[in-house]
């Protein structure tokens, strides 16, 4: 116990998280003055629970009949034929190469090309429906939407939000309010759940690196409210929520094959992103890097949080990159084609979804009888279709 404490002691120390000549005692919260407590964040852990069964309950029992109201199906591929030897090499490893079809071919009865049927069919059960993707996306659209308004409301009247300097007046020593505690523990706690439903959710390829985000940004989320630094917190939470409105509004209405309104949607997405995430956050680096250090005295953990926020902006340069793309090829061919993020590792062809044409070129194409399929499987090979999350 006294060596974890002593490693306590240590990393703990006021020289690193607090301003010159300041103390843990000298911002802990009294009777009189309610300031940010650290034993508080166990709070978002429960609250986490309960948001993930307000989540179930939203999607079962409202978003998903409002998706299949308006025709989005929930019906799943044909599931390929049982093979045990083939089903072990999938779970091994999903992506398939020549090398391993030729050897798949010695140890099944099966030529090349019914392994590759094989392969896209067993693929195609790990791909979610559309409806799955519909929910999962309303809900986080719901959840952005909410966390922005109610930031709005309670930031309205908070100095810093009209002058961000006054982030820094009196710092460390500043209170926190009921409206803002609540924001804090909520924001956490979203991501909390989405760390854990992640498990559960669509999977994407970046499912580490979003992982790693989730638990990134619980950190500063934590560590700022334990160093007091909460109203800067306030401010990139806020920022951060307006964009990701729109973005999953666009997802949304492209999964109900609303073609038009999601460009529109998409359109008003990438100005906003490039407002708040070029512009106002910028405003943001600017006060924490240039304003800050004239008003506070600096310590390491400034240079800390300060470096993550700067690293937060590269990434949201590189982001806009790829937003911007998508734009332009959406200009080119008429319709939003993507989104930064896709489904499941790789995205395949759903034949089995007989509801819907198959594309190709932006051309819808007469899907194919099974008579019809038999007489040109040996003339060309099957058709990808990338279908974008």
């Amino acid at each position: 116990m006294d060596i974890f404490r002593a490693i306590s002691e240590t990393f703990w120390t006021p020289k690193i998280w607090l301003p010159p000549n300041t103390t843990w005692a000298d911002i802990a919260p009294t009777e009189e003055i309610k300031r940010a407590d650290y034993t508080h964040l166990v709070y978002p852990l429960p609250i986490a629970f309960l948001i993930i069964i307000l989540r179930h309950l939203v999607e079962k029992y409202w978003i998903t009949p409002i998706g299949k109201s308006i025709g989005i199906k929930s019906t799943c591929p044909k599931p390929p034929i049982p093979n045990k030897i083939l089903e072990t090499s999938y779970n091994e490893c999903s992506r398939l190469t020549h090398k391993t079809i030729v050897g798949l071919s010695k140890q099944v009865d099966l030529s090349e090309r019914q392994i590759e049927r094989w392969w896209r069919r067993r693929r195609a059960q790990d791909k979610p429906t559309t409806l799955v993707k519909f929910c999962e996306n309303s809900w986080r659209c719901l959840y952005y939407t909410y966390s922005f308004i109610f930031g709005l409301i309670i930031l309205w009247d908070k100095p810093w939000l009209w002058d961000i300097k006054n982030c820094w007046y009196g710092y460390p020593h500043q209170s926190v309010s009921n409206d803002v505690w609540w924001y804090y523990m909520i924001s956490m706690a979203f991501y909390w759940s989405l760390t854990v439903s992640q498990f559960f959710d669509v999977k994407r390829k970046d499912f580490w690196q979003m992982f790693v985000h989730h638990m990134i940004t619980i950190l500063l989320i934590a560590l700022s409210w334990i160093c007091n630094v909460h109203r800067v917190g306030s401010l990139v939470l806020l920022v951060h929520d307006c964009a990701d409105i729109f973005l999953e509004a666009a997802k949304i209405t492209k999964y109900a094959n609303y073609q038009k309104v999601c460009d529109v949607i998409f359109a008003i997405f990438t100005v906003i992103w490039i407002i708040t995430r070029l512009a106002l956050y910028p405003r943001i680096i600017y006060s924490t890097s240039i304003e800050a250090p004239k008003i506070v005295p600096m310590f390491p953990a400034y240079y800390i949080f300060n470096g993550l926020l700067i690293l937060l902006l590269v990434l949201h340069i590189g982001w806009t990159y790829l937003i911007i793309q998508i734009a332009i090829k959406a200009l080119k061919s008429g319709q939003m084609e993507g989104d930064i993020r896709s489904s499941s590792s790789d995205e395949i062809s759903d034949s089995s979804e007989n509801a819907r044409p198959i594309v190709s070129n932006g051309t819808p194409k007469k899907r194919q009888t099974p008579s019809s399929s038999r007489n040109h499987s040996n003339q060309s090979s099957p058709k990808k279709v990338s279908t974008n999350n």
